[in-house]
């Protein structure tokens, strides 16, 4: 194959030519896109610092900061692309297009998003609150854009998603300082009402992690057909409300057994045990 020096030579001048012309633009198009990198980074630290400084809600701060750095780096591609030389009125355009499809197709990740902003601004849960919602009784861990990170007290990792987790109904165990334990303890009509009654009072008052305002109830809930049901009533902080629950059931168990009080071979609970 023959190559004409004349159109080697004519190539590399153009070439050189339009190097030469061009070249303006292309490092001061990456002066700005490094320059503009760096300082989206200071910007970012500054504002992050500023939304710590007033107080703000840790995953409110980070939510913020992470759209404000992303509409920071699309503004900056759009200038680099811009300074070029490239036509940017085309590329917002199919840069919308493209926006509409993804949206289109990603309405289920979009309605998480949406359920994310709802939590994080009006706060029905904060990190390491305990909640039941879906079915799940745990700690949140992590509240996230799209999905809320939660850890059940056998220490498994949940995930559920913003959207459905907005839309439903959510028990906040952590919200009221205090908590009421509602047990119900079914005794045989053999029993005396009374005795079992200042037993369960007895045990109760000695218990130091048991409030005594509000006072703690004990009445006769129910009689049934097999068993005179007594509700048993405690209160307690909720750093404490776990062990008071356990703890007077196995403390009356005791009691009645020393007693002779007879209970029916069932104890119905009436809530959840929060840890």
């Amino acid at each position: 194959m023959y190559l004409d020096p004349k159109y080697v030579t004519d190539y590399a001048s153009n070439f050189v030519k339009i190097f030469v012309e061009y070249s303006p633009k292309l490092i001061s198009a990456f002066l700005i896109l490094f320059v503009g990198l760096y300082a989206i980074r200071i910007i970012n630290r500054l504002i992050k610092k500023v939304m710590i400084k007033r107080e703000l809600d840790p995953t409110l701060t980070n939510f913020l900061s992470d759209i404000l750095l992303w509409v920071l780096r699309v503004l900056l591609f759009v200038t680099f692309i811009s300074k070029l030389g490239i036509e940017t009125s085309s590329f917002v355009a199919l840069l919308g297009a493209m926006g509409l499809a993804i949206g289109l197709s990603l309405q289920g990740s979009l309605s998480n998003f949406a359920g994310g902003m709802l939590i994080i601004v009006f706060k029905p849960f904060k990190v390491g609150h305990t909640i039941e919602a879906q079915g799940v009784f745990a700690t949140v861990s992590e509240i996230q854009i799209f999905v809320t990170k939660l850890i059940t007290p056998n220490n498994q990792t949940v995930f559920i998603p913003n959207g459905i987790l907005s839309n439903g109904n959510i028990t906040n165990y952590s919200l009221e300082k205090f908590r009421r334990a509602d047990l119900t303890f079914a005794i045989s009509y053999d029993s005396d009402i009374k005795k079992a009654k200042d037993l369960i009072l007895s045990i109760l008052n000695d218990n130091p992690k048991v409030l005594k305002t509000p006072q703690p109830e004990v009445f006769v809930k129910n009689l049934t057909d097999s068993a005179i049901e007594m509700a048993v009533r405690p209160w307690a902080t909720k750093e404490d409300f776990g062990s008071v629950f356990t703890e007077t059931l196995e403390n009356c168990k005791t009691a009645f057994d020393a007693a002779g009080i007879v209970i029916q071979p069932y104890v119905k609970e009436m809530s959840t045990i929060a840890n």
